[in-house]
């Protein structure tokens, strides 16, 4: 049986206007008038306050919470939330999680940021990142770590980790989190959340990415329940649509359709899942053939330089950043940038001659990946290698070497999505590792296929509620 430590468990649960609900729920509460969103709201950082100096999730505090667009409408009107600091939130500052430049107030929300918006959601502030998202374990050279709820001695995931360890601590039900290779996925599954990383184009385009080679990065949110998830994707239709996808509309429950599922236990690139994972992942397989679904082993055969062309890529980002960087602050210097930052630019140029191929190496992979899909409907693997690291295994300043090395032995499931653009969902798991932490199970589609993540999700929330992290003693 797991044991836990309530030294290394936190959580801000309490007998306040939240109380256990999830964003449906406390918007239900709203909108019944049982709960003001001004007390919601209070409430909300009075939990955040309570549990900060602990985590070290928050960037920066509103100074003044906004509600939503002005309008009392929306899915979650009133519910308290944050904003991820990689994104624009008009009068707040956004860092990218960098030590590199001191950024001003942003004069305009980000169109991803008004479409959250349009939900209704009150924004109370920003959380951290790793620096620009590259690393998938939201650590500093300099600064406190972001620090799981479930146990505080191991990593939130990266990069929205500080979104992350808000929701699962009970801060708040909802958080914006966004991914360009796991950084929804990733600390969900850390932290025992449902986190779904949407088609390429599901939301509105993110600014910087849409003008790369490869549009890697999708926003979305973190959230406690599979309704809340589902919730905010329809919410983001009802604001912007993109007509070249199907609607998802609001999907509010299994529909009872019986799926064919591949399974995948090891990473198309070699990776083998540690014990605990694999036992995650193959429990999760039994429980939906009980449940009539068919669940049989599948093979990826993606390019075997797969990994090394998504590192090269993911160090023409960081050279790029290091070159333009004084758009974000006039005093940008790109060597105060950290040590994984500085290296990935380090390695990107001893192989730019390479990009080409890589990029052209990267797009295919669609082909095989599709290939992977036929005669299924969703593909089911771990999130990750092995559940969430110890503070200090990933932080950047492990030599480089040693650290890319971790990070490519951890993080082999996620970036294939971000590649290819298609959906993908991290689900909790009814295992936990000895110390309490959190595995998470992820479930992938076709392009477009939300409504099936969001279906098998439903299914399994509804066989076995997930772990609550106020239940554990």
């Amino acid at each position: 049986m797991t044991t836990f430590d309530a030294r290394t468990r936190v959580h801000a649960f309490r007998d306040d206007t939240l109380g256990e609900h999830d964003a449906v729920g406390l918007a239900e509460a709203i909108r019944r008038g049982e709960v003001g969103a001004a007390e919601a709201a209070r409430d909300a950082a009075e939990r955040v306050r309570a549990v900060e100096e602990r985590l070290h999730a928050v960037q920066v505090h509103a100074d003044a919470p906004a509600h939503g667009t002005g309008t009392t409408g929306g899915a979650f009107a009133g519910v308290p939330t944050f904003v991820k600091d990689n994104t624009d939130y008009r009068g707040l500052p956004t860092g990218h999680g960098s030590a590199a430049f001191t950024p001003g107030p942003a004069r305009r929300h980000a169109p991803f940021a008004r479409q959250f918006l349009s939900s209704g959601v009150t924004v109370l502030g920003k959380t951290r990142l790793p620096e620009f998202g590259f690393s998938p374990s939201t650590e500093y050279e300099a600064a406190e770590p972001v620090r799981n709820p479930w146990n505080t001695g191991h990593s939130a995931g990266g990069s929205s980790g500080g979104s992350a360890a808000l929701v699962a601590a009970g801060a708040v039900p909802i958080a914006h989190a966004n991914d360009g290779g796991g950084s929804i996925r990733i600390p969900a599954a850390c932290c025992g959340l449902v986190g779904l990383k949407p088609t390429r184009g599901r939301v509105v385009p993110n600014d910087q990415s849409r003008r790369l080679p490869l549009d890697l990065v999708v926003d979305g949110v973190v959230s406690r329940s599979v309704r809340d998830t589902a919730a905010f994707l329809a919410a983001a239709e009802t604001h912007w649509r993109n007509p070249k996808l199907p609607p998802v509309g609001l999907v509010e429950g299994p529909s009872g359709r019986r799926l064919r599922i591949g399974l995948l236990l090891d990473s198309p690139n070699g990776v083998a899942s540690d014990p605990a994972t694999r036992e995650a992942v193959t429990e999760t397989a039994t429980r939906l053939e009980r449940l009539g679904h068919t669940v049989e082993p599948v093979e990826v055969a993606i390019d075997p330089r797969f990994t090394e062309d998504f590192l090269t890529y993911w160090g023409m980002l960081s050279f790029l950043l290091g070159a333009t960087g004084r758009t974000l602050g006039p005093e940008f210097d790109r060597h105060r940038m950290d040590g994984l930052s500085r290296g990935l630019r380090a390695t990107y140029l001893e192989n730019w001659r390479r990009t080409p191929g890589v990029l052209r190496r990267l797009k295919q992979t669609k082909v095989a990946y599709a290939a992977a899909f036929r005669g299924l409907d969703l593909l089911l693997s771990p999130v990750l290698a092995h559940p969430a690291p110890p503070i200090g295994r990933l932080a950047p300043t492990v030599p480089y070497a040693t650290l890319v090395e971790r990070i490519l032995a951890y993080v082999t499931f996620t970036p294939v999505d971000n590649v290819v653009g298609t959906p993908s969902i991290s689900l909790p798991s009814t295992r936990a590792t000895d110390d309490g932490l959190p595995i998470g199970v992820m479930f992938s589609g076709r392009p477009g296929s939300e409504r099936t993540l969001l279906d098998v999700a439903f299914t399994l929330e509804a066989d076995r509620p997930f772990r609550r992290i106020q239940d554990d003693a």
